[in-house]
This record gives structure tokens, sequence and C-alpha cells, in this order.
């Protein structure tokens, strides 16, 4: 079984993972711009009981486009997010997929809110898109 670990800058707040993603996706909407610094924001979703959190966060609350509420984990300490819970999937938690630290992470298999998207990103051929 797959095990990875997700991190902070710090180390300080961790997210330790058993087995493969159900979902990674990219998410080129303006809030994911804006709480990201980049382009556009990647994560992998798991089942939240395969995800052992340990350490402290701090949360911030957002309400999407969609109408439902995200609420991103981050360290108090360094600032960097480790993982998020969506009102909308109680049941999964998703993780940005940078806080890995794996370049060999699987691509993502879905692109959303590409009506946003910068014209120089260029997601995988094969995602689906929204």
């Amino acid at each position: 079984m797959t095990q990875r670990l997700a991190s902070c800058s710090c180390g300080q707040l961790t997210a330790e993972v058993d087995g493969d993603p159900v979902r990674i996706s990219i998410c080129h909407c303006l809030n994911c711009q804006r709480r990201t610094g980049g382009p556009f924001a990647e994560q992998a979703r798991f089942p939240r009981e395969k995800v052992r959190v340990a350490g402290s966060s701090a949360v911030f609350a957002l309400t999407g486009d969609g109408g439902t509420t995200a609420r991103f984990h981050f360290c108090p300490t360094c600032g960097a997010t480790v993982y998020y819970e969506m009102d909308a999937m109680p049941e999964f938690l998703a993780i940005p997929v940078g806080a890995f630290a794996d370049p060999g992470f699987p691509a993502p298999g879905v692109s959303v809110y590409e009506n946003r998207k910068h014209s120089w990103v260029v997601p995988p051929p094969e995602a689906e898109r929204w």
C-alpha cells in the first residue's frame, strides 16, 4: 500500500495518507489563485479515514463560487496549507499536491474552472475538463 507524507514548510503540521487518492485535480478559480499565489491549485482527495493529521493548525473558511464552503488548515507558524475539509464532501480530505514535495506524484485527472485558466497553462490532455 502506498503511504505518503504531506507537510507544511516547517514540519509542524503533517498529514500522512494510506493508499492512492480517489481524485487529483487542478482548479483555476480566482479563489484558488489567490489562496495559493499561483495560476491554479492542485489537490489530491483522500477518504478521511485514510488520513492521519498531526500538529496544530489554524483554519480559514472560504465559500466558493458554487456556494459550498471549504475549511483550509494551515500551519500557524509557517502559513503553509496542509489539508482542507469540504462541507459538500465531509467523507474526504483534500491535500495540496505540493505539500507532498514529490515530483513523482501522479498527474491530475480533472481540470476545473477552465474559463479562468491562464492562457499559457496546459492541463494534461487526458484530463476531464470543466
